[in-house]
């Protein structure tokens, strides 16, 4: 694109600015064109909460979990209906030697039977089966609560692994290029007779190294960024818009036990206690039998009377002791079991909340010591050895050895800001965004 701008001339004619133009009016036009980029890039940069939304709306997993609450509750409905009624249909007595064999009508003892047969399960029975379906849709529906927090959790940590590595490759690019005037000077010294060919090799040397570092780098951020397309798909390609503020968590370290208790795992597990003390209540139930009626009509010759005969069937519990008492005392040692393990699993959550809270506080407090002390004085320390270098009062050891621990004292900022970033995202994706206990 082409834009050039004009000046009014005299006599209302109007002729493009030439070479003598203001430096102003170029500052101006560098301006315009840095505001309309950084405005292009601001409209099409990926935010962490559009990854999270794209995350959400890509995932298969959270459709997999409501289909599984409403094939449950399906079976909830279907379980508190009596069973089908069966039809039965027969012959009776059917002679099968002598003059009547195989004859429906000639004997009066052969039978042509229709009948239905239905069994009452007990309302009691059904109610507590139908009861264990709601609750397995219950865990369902708690599971997808689960798995909503780890997909936020895990496309959080890669939108700021890739956020973070390239501002890693950004620092050594600088850092390279800062580097390579280095070279320029050694150069220049050692024609000049005020330096040796070792120092130009030393410089040569520092910048293959920082090169070396860039081409891992990149490759760490090739991974960083195939790991977001796992969750966000295509928009992975995007630039990144600044990361979210990480100095605070929705979390309080005052409240965490309460906090806590709505963590999507323990809530998992608190419904699978409810549905094994339901599988309790449906082996309470079983305690007392069903029964059955049975009705059937049965023609014989014409000869004969025809018959109807009614029949009820209960089954009897020969050993209750060993049979229906022990099923239930299993029943309830699982719910048992469930609690015990819900109460050690909320513990752990607890302890583990706790340490990430401790260490992301001390990282936050290292930052600030990074940003207050340790990269100024690494800064400084750069600069003196140049200034002393170009002095003639230092060697370009020391200069590159300052360079070094400038690079080393950024990267490593860096990645501490890294470190703590990951941990708000698992202290803040604990429990879902958006969740409503």
């Amino acid at each position: 694109m082409f834009i050039a701008f004009f000046r009014p001339k005299h006599r209302g004619r109007w002729t493009p600015l030439g070479s003598g133009v203001h430096a102003s009016h170029g500052l101006a036009l560098a301006l315009v064109f840095s505001f309309v980029a950084a405005a292009a890039h601001a409209e099409n940069a990926l935010t962490l909460d559009q990854a999270l939304r794209l995350a959400q709306d890509r995932s298969r997993q959270l459709t997999a979990q409501d289909k599984a609450a409403s094939a449950a509750r399906e079976m909830a409905v279907a379980a508190g209906q009596l069973p089908d009624p069966a039809l039965k249909a027969g012959i009776s007595n059917l002679p099968i030697n002598g003059e009547d064999r195989f004859s429906l009508t000639r004997d009066f003892m052969t039978m042509r039977s229709l009948g239905v047969m239905q069994e009452f399960t007990r309302g009691d029975k059904r109610q507590a089966r139908s009861a264990r379906f709601e609750r397995e849709a219950e865990v369902a529906e708690a599971g997808r609560e689960l798995v909503l927090a780890n997909l936020q959790r895990d496309t959080a940590r890669a939108w700021l692994e890739r956020y973070y590595q390239e501002r890693m490759h950004e620092v050594l690019v600088a850092q390279r290029d800062e580097a390579r005037l280095q070279i320029e000077a050694a150069d220049a010294a050692y024609r000049g007779a005020r330096g040796s060919q070792a120092d130009v090799f030393a410089a040569r040397a520092a910048v293959a190294q920082i090169e070396d570092r860039i081409a891992q780098t990149e490759r760490q951020v090739a991974t960083a960024r195939t790991q977001l397309v796992r969750w966000v798909g295509e928009a992975a390609g995007q630039p990144l818009a600044a990361p979210p503020r990480m100095d605070t968590l929705r979390l309080d370290p005052a409240t965490l036990d309460t906090q806590l208790a709505h963590h999507p795992q323990i809530a998992v597990m608190l419904k699978q206690e409810e549905t094994a003390r339901a599988d309790a209540d449906i082996a309470r139930a079983n305690k007392r039998a069903d029964w059955s009626a049975e009705l059937m009509v049965s023609q014989r010759g014409s000869a004969y009377s025809n018959m109807i005969s009614f029949n009820v069937s209960i089954p009897v519990q020969w050993d209750p002791k060993n049979r229906q008492e022990r099923e239930l005392a299993a029943k309830l040692a699982v719910a048992e079991q469930m609690r015990a393990q819900r109460e050690e699993a909320s513990r752990e959550h607890l302890a583990e909340a706790r340490m990430m809270l401790q260490e992301w506080q001390s990282n936050r407090e290292r930052l600030a010591r990074y940003d207050g002390s340790l990269i100024p004085l690494a800064t400084e320390r750069t600069r003196a050895a140049i200034a002393a270098y170009r002095g003639g009062a230092a060697t370009l050891g020391a200069v590159l050895d300052a360079r070094r621990n400038d690079i080393d004292t950024r990267m490593e900022r860096l990645r501490l800001e890294m470190d703590s970033a990951r941990l708000w995202a698992q202290l803040e994706y604990l429990i879902p965004a958006g969740h409503k206990p």
